[in-house]
């Protein structure tokens, strides 16, 4: 059954009315939750929001999420048994979606679901690789080793895409500017020449014809352009709609100059950072290769991961199996090698993490340097023409009338 909102309200011992919402399967649910309370249900409505797995999500940030995570690491290094845990992080938590999430999650650890189980069961919220690796820490009992990791993994994630997001903004104000600043001469500084060359009755150069007639198609379908990023977005879409597609697409991705380095290095810098996280832990190799697939994004990746797992199974070192597939960098499967010799390969792929991590904020920086220059170039070319054609051909009546 799926869980809904009700707004209650009850009598405390004292007489008091008490409102709130709880999130329950059921009405019946509600009012044994709230007279486990000592609270006499007067009133109870499911609420006009429901607990719908994508509401819910839509309310738990990645910064909530790291939250909620980090209090949970504390309180299981601390020996603390979860539902008391969830308990307490219910009770400070200041963002009412984490709180609904938190009750939620700690319901089905009373009625003795596992931590995993519960998390599996709201997957908009809790990725694959989250839930993995929580079920791998409560199999083995080891789940306090386990979430400093996780909690590492997640903090690194975040802060990589946040230096991606703040390396943008620069080229993506100064694209929108230029696009606005050539949209706003077509619309309206063009048009004033057409008068003018009517006026003087002369032929109008090819070049400015062309720009004019652009003008007039922006003045009358400019419109159509807003619908481009959907259409991109519809695209994007219909190429990853299935396994195959998905994995061309990310194929082609891999390939591209630097940003498919940056996705390649992004993708590797996860995996050395969890894959040397759980063999610190004392996860067995083909357990942790299992869990890891799950932190890795481009999905020819996790295909040939999942090919590094079967040469494993089958006896052929992590190192060995890593080069057969020549996809990941030199460096990764060479170093591991070493670690494997040396019997130092959790402790090696954690330097690997660090390593790959610098490589992804160096390409950034890089892929920043090249966009400014070509941006500038680029609308420099395109306003610089326009003006420069329309004055060409304003010089080329003053010829005609000496």
């Amino acid at each position: 059954m799926s869980l809904n909102y009700y707004d209650y309200q009850a009598y405390n011992n004292q007489g008091v009315l008490e409102k709130g919402q709880l999130s329950a399967e059921s009405e019946q649910e509600v009012v044994n939750v709230l007279k486990g309370k000592k609270l006499l249900p007067i009133k109870i409505v499911l609420s006009v929001r429901q607990s719908g797995q994508k509401t819910q999500r839509k309310g738990i940030s990645n910064s909530e999420l790291i939250d909620f995570t980090q209090g949970l690491t504390t309180l299981m290094d601390a020996r603390m048994p979860i539902d008391r845990a969830l308990l307490l992080l219910e009770g400070i938590s200041e963002s009412a979606s984490t709180r609904q999430l938190i009750e939620a999650i700690r319901r089905d650890v009373k009625e003795g679901k596992t931590l995993a189980q519960a998390m599996d069961a709201r997957k908009n919220v809790f990725s694959t690789m989250y839930v993995s690796i929580i079920r791998a820490g409560e199999e083995a009992g080891i789940l306090n080793q386990l979430l400093p990791s996780l909690e590492r993994f997640m903090v690194d994630a975040e802060e990589t895409r946040r230096h991606i997001i703040g390396a943008m903004v620069y080229p993506a104000v100064l694209f929108v500017v230029g696009i606005v600043s050539v949209i706003i001469m077509l619309t309206f500084v063009v048009p004033q020449f057409a008068t003018l060359f009517e006026d003087a009755g002369t032929r109008i150069p090819p070049s400015a014809a062309f720009l004019l007639a652009l003008s007039e198609w922006m003045q009358s379908w400019g419109w159509t352009l807003l619908l481009i990023p959907f259409g991109l977005y519809f695209f994007w879409k219909r190429w990853g709609n299935s396994k195959e597609k998905k994995q061309h697409r990310d194929s082609f991705l891999l390939k591209l100059p630097i940003l498919g380095k940056l996705l390649l290095y992004k993708d590797t810098a996860n995996f050395a950072r969890t894959l040397g996280s759980l063999l610190s832990a004392g996860i067995p190799l083909l357990r942790a290769l299992q869990i890891t697939r799950g932190v890795v994004q481009n999905t020819r990746l996790v295909d040939e991961l999942t090919k590094v797992e079967v040469d494993v199974q089958s006896g052929v070192a992590l190192g060995q199996a890593l080069d057969n597939r020549k996809t990941f960098p030199v460096l990764l499967y060479k170093l591991i090698s070493v670690g494997e010799e040396s019997g130092r390969t959790a402790s090696i792929l954690n330097q690997l993490a660090e390593t790959f991590d610098g490589y992804v904020k160096n390409l950034i920086e890089k892929l920043v340097v090249l966009l400014e220059p070509l941006l500038i170039l680029f609308l420099g070319i395109m306003v610089g023409g326009i003006v420069i054609t329309m004055l060409l051909a304003v010089f080329s009546i003053n010829d005609v009338g000496m």
